[in-house]
């Protein structure tokens, strides 16, 4: 355990930032699923969850809550089996 001040004030944050993050990417991995899920279904709102999920990815690539490269890759191919199912 930290004894110094700023040692237990970064256990709190990273606590606070941990929890934070572990929401938004489960928020990801949901909206991902339903977005392959509704492609796959040929739902008519499957372009709606394509550009929720993509609008996601970005953001939590932009805040650093995965990587940029990951982000542009999860993109990628929903896009892909977005339009090759639309064809």
């Amino acid at each position: 355990m930290k004894r110094l001040k700023s040692g237990i004030k970064n256990v709190r944050q990273t606590k606070k930032h941990r929890i934070r993050n572990l929401k938004v990417i489960g928020l990801l991995k949901k909206t991902d699923k339903l977005a392959q899920k509704a492609i796959i279904s040929k739902a008519k709102e499957a372009g709606d969850l394509v550009q929720k999920a993509i609008s996601l990815f970005d953001k939590a690539a932009e805040k650093g809550m995965i990587h940029k490269n990951k982000a542009a890759r999860k993109k990628s191919r929903l896009i892909l089996k977005f339009n090759r199912l639309q064809a």
